[in-house]
């Protein structure tokens, strides 16, 4: 399965070095919550894979939540669910353990993504939700005007809709989640009219990617879009997404029913 991070972390990035401004930047939004609940059904039930600290668990379900990070799972203090240190590709529960499973922002942090699905398909009698973008529309954001090392390596990590649902089965759907102005989860499309934000260390860090590219890489985005922003080059070109009240991007709902 690989080497783990000293905190446990299992994928590329190290949440015990990234994740201290996780809980702050990443504060579930209500409106794609929203969207996830609908799709979690009637479940009573519900495993969360790859929980960090807690993002998107329904509150009126009896939540599982599974979380490699010793340092992500330290952060749940607001969650009554206790974290259980375990990765996707090892679930340590019987078959059919649940009524529904679900998964935010994660499955790109997975070793083996088709283990990890075959996993949460196994263990979960109804439906499987994911959140997680489009590799093939990440690339489409502004952002790769200033730092396009940043989103190729996002690019990369994401699994295509097609291996989602060759590792899920079942009846599987996918559709778009618009981007709400002004969203509370600060993945790196929420910022798509509010460009300051992405200057922040703090939002950077709570986007792994961020950590994943060189420190030059980062300099000169910042040299960049501070430029762009002072000279309103880049409100010349973007300024229409200010006063946008949703985006279409990457962000992808995936559904699977067995």
């Amino acid at each position: 399965m690989g080497t783990r991070a000293t905190d446990g972390s299992a994928g590329d990035a190290d949440y015990g070095a990234i994740g201290a401004s996780y809980a702050g930047y990443r504060q579930p939004d209500p409106r794609i919550a929203a969207a996830i609940t609908d799709a979690l059904g009637e479940a009573h039930t519900v495993l969360n894979v790859g929980a960090g600290a807690g993002s998107y668990e329904p509150a009126d379900r009896q939540v599982t939540a599974v979380e490699p990070s010793a340092f992500m799972r330290a952060q749940r203090r607001e969650h009554p669910a206790r974290a259980i240190d375990a990765t996707a590709e090892q679930l340590p529960f019987a078959d059919d353990s649940f009524d529904a499973s679900m998964s935010t922002f994660s499955v790109h942090q997975w070793r083996d993504v088709g283990a990890g699905l075959r996993e949460m398909r196994r263990v979960t009698r109804g439906p499987v939700v994911i959140l997680t973008c489009d590799p093939t529309r990440v690339e489409e954001f502004w952002l790769r005007e200033y730092a396009p090392e940043v989103l190729a390596t996002e690019a990369r990590r994401y699994p295509s809709l097609e291996i989602l649902a060759d590792g899920l089965g079942g009846r599987f759907s996918s559709r778009a989640l618009a981007i709400p102005q002004a969203c509370t989860d600060g993945f790196t499309e929420a910022y798509f009219g509010r460009p300051e934000r992405l200057l922040e260390a703090e939002a950077q860090r709570a986007c792994s990617a961020w950590s994943l590219v060189a420190p030059a890489v980062i300099t000169r985005f910042t040299e960049q879009l501070t430029m762009d922003l002072l000279e309103g080059t880049w409100d010349a070109k973007h300024g229409e997404l200010r006063t946008r009240s949703q985006y279409e991007g990457s962000l992808v709902l995936v559904v699977s029913e067995p």
